[in-house]
């Protein structure tokens, strides 16, 4: 059985790079945050973490519209998964989301860090998910 071929099937699936995508827009919310994070208290310059934001939430939803055409899937255990995953890192989000708040960070830097942070808790559940479902049977 080879990575591409989920349990129980035929021959290999040619899924697309649904995980590739979504760590790829994991990787430039982590630079925008580490980025953002570096200049707080001062001023934020919001070019960089904007322009970077942008890119990410364009590869995720670039990722929804990709999974939302392929069929066959395992739609129930992607749905298990992601629910719960969702829920984790939408704790970790805001808990991340108290901090900035707490710190007074100001409104368009608080608006770029929020942004931010919901991408990166949509895109790592999506991975998860999507890389349990791939491997189940269809049907």
């Amino acid at each position: 059985m080879t990575g591409e071929e989920p349990a129980g099937s035929a021959g290999p699936r040619h899924l697309p790079p649904i995980a590739e995508i979504a760590v790829a827009s994991v990787v430039l919310m982590l630079v925008g945050g580490v980025y953002l994070g570096a200049h707080i208290p001062r001023p934020v310059p919001l070019g960089i973490p904007t322009s970077l934001l942008v890119a990410g939430a364009a590869l995720t939803a670039t990722d929804v519209m990709l999974l939302s055409r392929v069929r066959p899937f395992a739609w129930g255990k992607f749905f298990l998964v992601i629910r719960w995953a969702l829920l984790a890192y939408l704790v970790i989000a805001g808990m991340l989301e108290f901090v900035f708040v707490f710190d007074h960070t100001p409104g368009k830097t608080l608006a770029v860090v929020t942004a931010t942070l919901f991408v990166f808790a949509v895109d790592v559940p999506m991975i998860l998910a999507f890389t349990v479902a791939r491997y189940q049977p269809t049907g």
